[in-house]
């Protein structure tokens, strides 16, 4: 999966925006105004952070060398995933959506109080 397909990726999802609020060099997708991807331009290969479960995150950490701890963020909550051509493009996306659907249940909960 490339960048451009990537963002085109984020942005198909519902209540998704982009925004530069850390510079040109990094892409963010938010969505409800909360961050769920954030995506260095600069990078080689290319890299993007995403929100994950604790767990899920160690777990993927362990098993996929291109799954790094968050860089620059909370390593507890964030994962780094370098797009090195080892991550098929479903498994990118299933990350992608693992972290949108953390957001988003978070904006559901907050209504729901």
């Amino acid at each position: 999966m490339d960048i451009e397909s990537l963002r085109n990726y984020c942005l198909s999802l519902d209540a998704v925006s982009e925004s530069f609020p850390f510079g040109e060099g990094t892409l963010v997708f938010k969505t409800n105004d909360k961050i769920f991807l954030l995506l260095s331009l600069d990078a080689q290969p290319p890299r993007f952070n995403v929100k994950c479960d604790p767990e899920r995150a160690l777990l993927l950490r362990e098993q996929y060398s291109a799954i790094l701890p968050g860089y620059h963020m909370n390593k507890k909550h964030w994962n780094t995933i370098v797009l090195d051509g080892s991550l098929n493009a479903q498994e990118i996306k299933a990350e992608i959506m693992h972290s949108y659907g953390l957001i988003s249940a978070k904006k559901t909960k907050q209504k729901k109080s």
